[in-house]
């Protein structure tokens, strides 16, 4: 399946009905009078989430979506019926925004939240509703009102605890897989991860978060390098970062590196870069990885940052840093409960 998290559309609420104009002529009852019926409301433009989509790419070709006018009215009293909203179904994360002025209209995260986008129009009245005792005969009636048009601007952020975080090829998609049933593609060479992941991390006899899984960042990746900003905005919503290092290799600089991602993420968000983070030395089932990690996480100690050492081909320390994540996931829970938001040791600078 193809994954699609942002979508640009028109939409157009349903127009209400006629008033009718009209007149009781029966034989025996000259004096009948009127009895033009209201015109029916047009359907609304209704936004709703669907538990089971995770993507938006059954709007991605939907460029307009109108909806149903309004009945007109009839004689005889015959009020035109409303017309029933069009729904379109989201997934949960589901932002909405008007195109024109930015301006957010709904931030949709549960199943079965629902907002309307673009109201239908009124139904106009009948001239049986216009009668009065200086008027007995009125021979007018209401055109109903136009919906509402509007251009939405879909976008989709991922609900997820946490977030793995690194440059490409430091083994996100690997640990992803190790430590929950998502599979996402898993290669040696750069970008192997083109669309985010999520996968269900359980622990305990019934805790679980669920972790996010996106595409490899790299400098300049806030204005678009890379796979660029596109990607950084599924991490806004995750509790806590787990930030993946490859050293590997020689000719890098593990805390130059670190500090590079932090530095994006700060150029993005600084609400993000100052999230909690869980410091993740990977590949420890390679003889180079050993060697280089006591020098590496001197280097990190002398910046006050823990360093975990994990392999996720052979699951060394794979259950010590679920148990890690648990435990500062439900430390900032708490701490969020009493009404602290602020940064939790561990965080970067």
């Amino acid at each position: 399946m193809n994954f699609v998290d942002e979508v640009t559309m028109t939409v157009k609420a349903g127009d209400g009905g006629r008033g009718c104009v009209s007149f009781l002529r029966e034989k025996f009852r000259p004096w009948g009078g009127p009895n033009g019926g209201n015109g029916g409301n047009g359907g609304d433009i209704i936004l709703r989430v669907d538990p089971q989509r995770n993507t938006l790419l059954d709007l991605a070709h939907r460029h307009h979506a109108k909806a149903a006018r309004g009945e007109h009215g009839r004689g005889k009293d015959q009020h035109g019926k409303n017309a029933k909203p069009l729904v379109l179904s989201v997934p949960a994360g589901t932002i909405a925004r008007d195109r024109e002025s930015g301006e957010i209209l709904a931030d949709l995260r549960t199943a079965g939240q629902q907002v309307v986008v673009a109201q239908g129009g009124k139904g106009g009245r009948g001239n049986a509703s216009f009668t009065s005792s200086t008027n007995r005969a009125p021979r007018f009636a209401q055109p109903g009102l136009p919906g509402e048009t509007r251009q939405l601007r879909l976008e989709l952020r991922l609900l997820a605890d946490v977030g793995l975080v690194g440059f490409p090829n430091v083994g996100k998609s690997t640990l992803i897989s190790a430590v929950s049933a998502a599979r996402p593609r898993v290669a040696d060479f750069p970008f192997t991860t083109l669309v985010p992941h999520l996968g269900v991390v359980r622990y305990g006899d019934e805790g679980s978060f669920v972790m996010a899984d996106v595409p490899g960042l790299i400098e300049g990746a806030h204005a678009g390098h890379g796979l660029g900003v596109r990607f950084l905005r599924h991490l806004s919503r995750t509790s806590i970062l787990v930030h993946l290092l490859d050293i590997s290799d020689p000719a890098r600089d593990p805390y130059a590196d670190y500090s590079v991602i932090n530095r994006e993420l700060d150029a993005f968000d600084t609400a993000l870069a100052r999230r909690p983070q869980l410091v993740v030395v990977t590949k420890a089932d390679l003889t180079i990885t050993r060697e280089r990690f006591p020098e590496v996480q001197e280097v990190f100690g002398r910046h006050k940052k823990n360093l975990h050492l994990i392999s996720a081909v052979t699951g060394e320390g794979k259950q010590e840093l679920v148990r890690a994540i648990a435990h500062l996931l439900e430390h900032r829970q708490h701490r969020m409960g009493e009404g602290d938001e602020g940064e939790i040791e561990g965080s970067p600078p």
